[in-house]
């Protein structure tokens, strides 16, 4: 069935005409244990008025029974994903019932349907964002048309049945429980929740500080996974509450807050007011480092702020995603470090996150923050390090621009004057103007309206000891946005001597740090220090120097920690942009990153280190490197203290140059690791089939160990584990399998086709993937038109040919006219990617 992609013209048109008043669903979903059954019944009431008489619903479904107008039956008008409304009466109330049967999921859209291969037992929850509620029930399905809703779930009555508001009658009748839950306030139907299944949960009550509201707090999780469903999860869910309380000043307004993890999950995390849904893998299997910790409270910190910003204010239109992904990003961050015991949060930011931003930002198809989103389609391709890392940079940068806590009174104004309502970021600017002098309205033209990072490079003059003159060059693809940075000096044993706060004006090429001049010659310079704006920082000569033999010693606390992660972000964008030899940048995470107090800089940059052999080294180099840094990690893994972060950081790292590494001793260290040889190294069934999957890289697994850890792991989660582990041996057979199943329309859930793909992609096997790169242009429009779009994006990052033949091919595919805009700018990725690299390859080898 077409999936119809609504524009912004046609919701704007809805806007104008529709007043919203309610839904009414009831989903039978008592049969859904029975997965012989596709479908489910849905009856939907909605009321509402308008000035048109034609309009249209959005729905997804399979089939509709029955339709009535102000309770009169009429014929059914639905095809390509909408139900067509005719001769509606005009100016007065309009109840539309529907009866309907609607599809279950296995793609992680719409309601998402699992069995537990532990246990048997099924299970059921909803993602819905951005426009996918329309695969549930009929409804107009765009943010700003918020209406009530009345929801009733039947399901079988041992299960857990929950939505977005608290349940307030329970009709169980023999095996079957109708679940009635309260009326939410005004909510967008993106943020409508569900979720059956027999869950088990952890509770505790929360009490805000003042005394003035008491919620309840849940966590829930599968049944086979009930174990892993941690203590720590509540008590983070507590002191962010408290936090957001104090600093939002607004009474947390959807009654109740429950966590549900879940699995095959699309993303991270989703903000569903009242029943937020997380990943599963934030369920520790494995002995989790301190940093993993820390993802998590952040990721949990994101979301509860949604409750304010996102759920109670809500964008008008998706241009406005940037506004309420920024806005939580930063106050994940924030709040982590205010509210919990994960201080760390920006060094974190910094470090890793904002990577993302980095390369999302130089791409071709980079975007400003705030983006022309002309339809759907478009707003689910901008779910990407724009959105998310480069608008939170954007708004840390606002924060230390306007000052903290003015910043957050024009928050506190804000949600007073849009609670439960649609607003824009001029809305948000207004209520920050009341508490700033500074040119709001400039900001945000050159924030805002732009792409692409600018780049932040001293130049220092020395006479004698002293400094003659410091200079900051800033450089863009477009005009110099306005910074406000701090400048740090740092002595030969890398101590901080000076920190300089510098304005760097809008347009300006050159900034003069005037007060620098007469200070002791350091030997680093650091932009950027403290990470509050966002720009690639580099270094004068003397300056790379230093860092490249002496990182590790930049040491003392949080602040030094930070200006680390400052440092080690510049140096991949270094790397990445071809500005500073690979082989450098490898051999400094050899020498330093083990040195790391964070597990976060440490893991990150290893992999990175990685990323730069297989990417960037020219392809005669990479055995060597391989085999060196296998060499290096196993040493570093077997004498780093055992139980520790880093050896568990430093497990993972290796785990993968192993695999990589042309050397046979390869296959013989995995081996001794999965034979527990690495003392206090804590065997989970994570690390055991990361080891599995190598060994089957390396083809040395013998088939009854694989056997052995399928039966030793017996959940969902082992089940894709040996999908991706048994195709992962290095045959043309499987390769071919692999391939051909990646065709089949809705054969695999979402963390199959990951573990599929992965293996499709094994270390060592690069020359039989090769061969699948004509073939892959040839099946790319049949992937993109049958799968699901989150599916499809997948397949066809994870297949494409990482070749030069690929960026010819790619520009005689894109000739065509038909090309979906969204497939466009996911082949106008994967190809930069790829001509990135190979001009990286080609700098090392100095032509």
């Amino acid at each position: 069935m077409s999936q119809a992609n609504l524009t912004h013209k046609e919701a704007q048109f809805r806007t104008d005409v529709l007043s919203l008043d309610s839904y009414h669903l009831n989903l039978d979903l008592s049969q859904a244990r029975d997965h012989e059954r596709t479908t489910y019944p849905v009856n939907a009431r909605i009321e509402f008025s308008t000035t048109a008489p034609e309009i249209f619903l959005d729905y997804l479904g399979a089939e509709i029974s029955n339709l009535s107008i102000n309770g009169n039956p009429v014929d059914v008008d639905f095809h390509d994903g909408r139900i067509y409304l005719h001769d509606l009466p005009t100016g007065e109330e309009v109840t539309v019932e529907i009866n309907s049967l609607s599809s279950y999921s296995r793609s992680g859209q719409g309601l998402h349907r699992m069995l537990d291969t532990a246990d048997g037992n099924t299970y059921l929850y909803s993602h819905l964002e951005p426009s996918d509620a329309r695969r549930i029930f009929p409804c107009f399905e765009q943010p700003d048309l918020k209406a009530k809703f009345h929801v009733k779930l039947s399901a079988p009555a041992e299960w857990e049945i929950l939505a977005n508001q608290p349940e307030v009658s329970r009709d169980s009748s023999g095996e079957v429980a109708t679940v009635q839950f309260a009326p939410t306030p005004l909510l967008s139907t993106y943020l409508t929740s569900f979720a059956a299944g027999p869950y088990a949960s952890k509770s505790r009550t929360w009490t805000a500080p003042d005394g003035s509201l008491t919620v309840d707090l849940r966590s829930f999780a599968r049944a086979s996974m009930a174990d892993y469903l941690d203590d720590e999860i509540l008590e983070l869910t507590a002191q962010g509450m408290d936090f957001f309380h104090e600093n939002f000043a607004y009474p947390y307004p959807w009654g109740k807050y429950d966590s549900i993890f879940v699995p095959e999950y699309n993303l991270g995390a989703m903000e569903n007011p009242g029943l937020v849904t997380f990943t599963e893998s934030y369920l520790f299997r494995s002995a989790p480092t301190r940093a993993q910790h820390a993802a998590r409270t952040n990721t949990i910190l994101h979301e509860m702020s949604h409750m304010w910003f996102g759920d109670l204010v809500t964008p008008q239109w998706w241009d406005d995603l940037w506004l309420k992904e920024s806005f939580a990003e930063y106050m994940g961050a924030d709040a982590s470090v205010h509210a919990t015991q994960y201080k760390e949060a920006w060094t974190n930011f910094a470090g890793s996150r904002k990577n993302w931003a980095y390369l999302q930002d130089q791409l071709p198809t980079t975007h400003p923050i705030k983006a022309v989103i002309p339809d759907v389609d478009a707003a689910r391709q901008n779910f990407d390090g724009i959105t998310y890392a480069k608008g939170a940079a954007a708004l840390k940068q606002l924060v230390h621009y306007v000052g903290r806590e003015e910043f957050y009174a024009g928050a506190r104004d804000y949600f007073q004057a849009h609670a439960f309502g649609a607003a824009t970021f001029d809305d948000l600017l207004n209520a920050l103007r009341n508490h700033t002098d500074r040119d709001l309205e400039a900001w945000s033209n050159a924030w805002l309206k732009t792409s692409g990072p600018d780049t932040l490079t001293p130049e220092i003059r020395i006479q004698g000891d002293s400094i003659e003159s410091l200079e900051i060059h800033a450089t863009a693809d477009e005009e110099v946005r306005p910074h406000r940075l701090s400048i740090a000096l740092f002595d030969a044993h890398l101590h901080r001597t000076d920190t300089f706060d510098v304005d760097i004006t809008a347009g300006s090429s050159t900034t003069a740090i005037s007060e620098a001049r007469g200070k002791p010659a350091p030997s680093l310079v650091l932009l950027n220090d403290g990470d509050h704006t966002y720009a690639k920082v580099r270094f004068d000569d003397n300056s790379l120097e230093t860092v490249r033999t002496n990182l590790s010693q930049l040491t003392g606390g949080a602040e030094e920690e930070l200006s680390r992660a400052v440092i080690w972000t510049a140096l991949w964008n270094m790397t990445r942009d071809g500005k500073w030899p690979a082989k450098e940048f490898i051999a400094t995470v050899l020498e330093h990153a083990p040195k790391e107090d964070s597990a976060d800089l440490m893991g990150t940059n290893f992999a990175n280190a990685r990323y730069a052999v297989t990417h960037f080294l020219p392809e005669e180099q990479r055995d060597d490197a391989r085999a060196e840094i296998a060499q290096t990690s196993w040493n570093l893994l077997t004498s780093a203290d055992p139980g520790s972060d880093a050896q568990l950081t430093l497990a993972r790292s290796t785990i993968a140059t192993l695999t990589a590494t042309p050397e046979e001793s390869g296959t013989e260290r995995l081996q001794e690791i999965l034979n527990g040889a690495v003392t206090g190294l804590q065997l989970s069934p994570d690390l055991r089939w990361s080891i599995i999957r190598g060994l089957a890289a390396r083809d040395a697994l013998p088939l009854e160990l694989l056997d052995q850890q399928r039966a030793n792991d017996n959940t969902l989660t082992g089940e894709a584990e040996y999908l991706g582990a048994k195709h992962s041996f290095p045959t043309e057979e499987n390769k071919r399998y692999i391939f051909d199943q990646l065709l089949i329309p809705k054969a695999y859930s979402n963390a199959e086709v990951l573990k599929l793909l992965g293996a499709f992609n094994a270390p060592r096997s690069a020359s039989l993937s090769e061969v699948f790169a004509p073939e892959f242009f040839e099946v790319l429009s049949t992937i993109w038109e049958k799968h699901p779009i989150e599916i499809a994006n997948h397949i066809v990052r994870g297949l494409y040919p990482q070749l030069e033949m690929a960026l010819a091919a790619t520009d005689e595919f894109l000739s065509a006219d038909a090309v979906p805009g969204a497939l466009r700018r996911v082949l106008l990725e994967c190809q930069d990617t790829v001509r990135r690299n190979l001009h990286v390859q080609k700098v090392q080898k100095g032509q």
